[in-house]
């Protein structure tokens, strides 16, 4: 919410959403005077800003939005009011035409009989829309255009190509000094930067958008984070199995994923007599692994967890590094549990997911928001349709937070199709709310696949499903990391932990026999013997951003010591290398 200034110094609070949908037409308006043959799209405000499509022969320039943004703090300083009107539909398509908007007339087209059509006049400019705005553009105090780039119009890349420009505003400057800064931190901890810099991973066009390469050290970290919640899983009763990438088309019309799933799906490939498809999900194959043979009340619970590759059909414009990707690792399991077991294991999930999270990864309690996920009751073609299922589910979800005094917010319209979950969102250095973990309940699958158990009764019951998340995807949750950390990873994580620096060359036999000793004691370890100055060798560490350098000059060869130095806490000082040893094995072991 904002609070911006009106006429004769009253104030108001507005949605942000609404304030920077005026700044987006003013923008338009500046282009507009700018640039008359320019063709206006659409140009809506988005979560940190606006933006707005132009079609225009030449692509803007950098100093084509210094002279935009020039323009748009002239119609601030105009302080023009923004007022609305409607016309039918014949008298709105004939202004549009009049204006050369072409963009404008397709969409007054496309809209359904008798839906109200309404404009926003601001001094000589009037543009489509529906609204809502601010009441003037003299409130846009602070303006900055952020970048230009490719959008194809409708996001249909069978469609034109149009120039959309990224902006953001606020009533204050001080405002956009702060957003500003926080923008720059991202670039700073954009992961796709770091990723590179350290080596982690890359991605070819020869393999395809979204299909990332992860490099030696970068394979390193992932390798550490899939033993590392496997032992974790082992350790509470988990069951671990390998299923295959591909299955048949019939699984997923079994499961229903198909009819609600099928175009975030890879195309269908037809082998003789098959019908088969890259797997999206792995809960389709755990029914059948639960299945396969009988099962008795008292092998419940039974928790099958799988690190498994699926595969999903995201468009190239909107793949991203490792937090995005057409290919991942996921780290789910499936708990077939009894109905009178449900709120344990429901319990067990999310103190599973505070271990994680809080003990190992040091996040603070008060960084978790949970949201418990219900379905759109209106909306009955997006969620299987059983009304009974889908209360006891949520009423049940629901009791579980509350008996565990866990505060929480519901959002309808963001369950799974199959049954409603609990979303545990954490805030991030960069201040948004990231959804990683998740515990989903479901009745719906047991049911689809006649799954059973025998109960104490003698008689088949159903068991109930509860899928769980706590890493998510190996790819997104080490993009996560990297964007926390910036790179500097735990020492318990890092690639390299120990960098060996001999200061010259007498002293190399003497770092190669350290070396030894360290890789006896499994720590991750280089030596960097080339003849370098000392000080070029720690700066270079330093950008590699290794938890420890251990310096070696005459001083440490005589008395069978390491110079000590950490990247976080500098110069530590000189340590018996037995000595450093239990220092490194206490933070590896503790997760410090």
């Amino acid at each position: 919410m904002f609070n911006i200034k009106l006429h004769g110094g009253k104030t108001m609070d507005v949605e942000e959403s609404s304030f920077w949908h005026t700044t987006s037409h003013i923008m338009a308006q500046a282009v507009k005077r700018l640039y008359p043959d320019a063709k206006l799209a659409i140009g809506p405000s988005i979560e940190n800003g606006f933006y707005y499509d132009f079609d225009i022969e030449k692509p803007f320039s950098d100093e084509d939005l210094a002279k935009i943004e020039e323009e748009m703090k002239k119609i601030v300083k105009e302080d023009y009011e923004l007022e609305r009107f409607e016309l039918p539909r014949e008298e709105a398509l004939k202004l549009m035409k009049e204006k050369g908007e072409p963009y404008k007339v397709e969409l007054i087209n496309d809209l359904p009989e008798g839906e109200v059509i309404s404009f926003y006049k601001q001094g000589d400019f009037v543009d489509l829309c529906k609204g809502p705005h601010i009441p003037s553009t003299g409130a846009v105090k602070a303006i900055k255009l952020l970048s230009v780039a490719g959008a194809y119009w409708r996001g249909n890349e069978k469609n034109k190509m149009l120039q959309r420009i990224y902006g953001v505003s606020f009533p204050k400057s001080s405002d956009l000094e702060a957003h500003l800064a926080l923008l720059e931190e991202a670039k700073q901890r954009d992961h796709r930067k770091i990723g590179k810099d350290l080596e982690l991973f890359f991605t070819d066009p020869l393999v395809g958008a979204g299909l990332p390469m992860y490099l030696p050290k970068g394979a390193t970290i992932r390798r550490i984070l899939e033993r590392y919640i496997q032992d974790k899983e082992l350790a509470l009763g988990y069951w671990h199995v390998y299923t295959p990438d591909l299955a048949n088309v019939s699984l997923y019309k079994t499961s229903g994923h198909w009819d609600h799933y099928k175009d975030d799906m890879f195309p269908m490939m037809k082998m003789e007599n098959e019908e088969l498809v890259l797997r999206p999900m792995n809960c389709p194959h755990h029914m059948l692994v639960y299945r396969h043979k009988l099962r008795s009340y008292r092998d419940l619970p039974i928790k099958i967890g799988e690190l498994a590759h699926d595969f999903r059909y995201e468009a190239s414009g909107s793949v991203c590094g490792l937090e995005r990707v057409r290919q991942m690792c996921q780290n789910d399991a499936h708990l077939f549990v009894r109905p009178d077991q449900i709120k344990e294991e429901v319990g067990k999930v999310i103190d599973l997911i505070f271990e994680v999270y809080i003990k190992d990864f040091g996040f603070s309690r008060d960084s978790f928001k949970f949201r418990l996920s219900l379905r759109d009751k209106a909306n009955k073609e997006k969620y299987i349709d059983n009304d009974e299922m889908w209360e006891t589910a949520e009423n049940q979800l629901r009791e579980i937070l509350k008996e565990m005094k866990i505060d929480f917010y519901e959002a309808e319209g963001e369950a799974a199709f199959y049954g409603p979950k609990i979303d545990i969102q954490i805030k991030s250095a960069l201040g948004h709310d990231v959804t990683i973990p998740t515990c989903q309940l479901d009745f719906a699958l047991p049911e689809r696949f006649d799954l059973s158990y025998i109960g104490e009764d003698g008689e088949q019951h159903r068991p109930v499903v509860i899928h769980r998340a706590i890493l998510g995807s190996s790819d997104r949750f080490i993009s996560f990391l990297i964007e926390e950390t910036k790179g500097h990873f735990p020492v318990w994580l890092a690639p390299t932990q120990v960098k060996i620096l001999p200061i010259g060359e007498n002293q190399v036999e003497y770092a190669k026999s350290v070396m030894t000793e360290l890789i006896k004691e499994n720590v991750r370890v280089e030596l960097d013997d080339r003849e370098e100055k000392i000080g070029y060798k720690i700066r270079e560490a330093q950008l590699e951003k290794v938890p420890y350098m251990l310096i070696l000059g005459q001083k440490e060869v005589d008395a069978k010591s390491v110079g000590v130095r950490s990247s976080k806490d500098g110069d530590l000082g000189a340590m018996g290398l037995e000595e450093f040893i239990k220092k490194l094995e206490d933070e590896i072991v503790n997760k410090k």
